[in-house]
């Protein structure tokens, strides 16, 4: 078992939900349950899941919830682009977003590895 409060991937995961929901105030009042709740929820799953994973008891088990989290991660930054591209957000905002997607992405898929191949 891990303590999730002390991975790094689970606070940089926080301060991305932060982020996010700072910047889905800026959609227009017409995208409130469509694109803006997808983009919230596909950022909260990510600390969620390292969190549920962290509570395995087999590290097999915490590699999957790795696996969903990077999912999630790979989604939101989909997700945060196409809301550019509709111009609900521009590249100021959007920017800081996926640099630190992508830090974390490659945090979460080298913990995954590294849990993978200790076995």
């Amino acid at each position: 078992m891990h303590n999730f409060r002390k991975l790094d991937i689970w606070m940089e995961g926080m301060e991305i939900v932060e982020q996010v929901y700072k910047l889905v105030r800026l959609f227009p009042n017409s995208e409130k349950f469509g694109l803006s709740s997808q983009i919230t929820r596909s950022a909260v799953s990510i600390p969620s899941n390292i969190a549920e994973g962290s509570s395995r008891t087999s590290d097999k088990d915490f590699a999957n919830f790795l696996g969903i989290a990077l999912g999630s991660a790979y989604e939101l930054e989909t997700q945060i682009i196409i809301a550019g591209k509709l111009k609900y957000i521009n590249e100021t905002e959007i920017n800081p977003v996926i640099k630190k997607l992508d830090l974390l992405q490659k945090k979460i898929f080298n913990l995954k590895n590294k849990i993978q191949q200790s076995k």
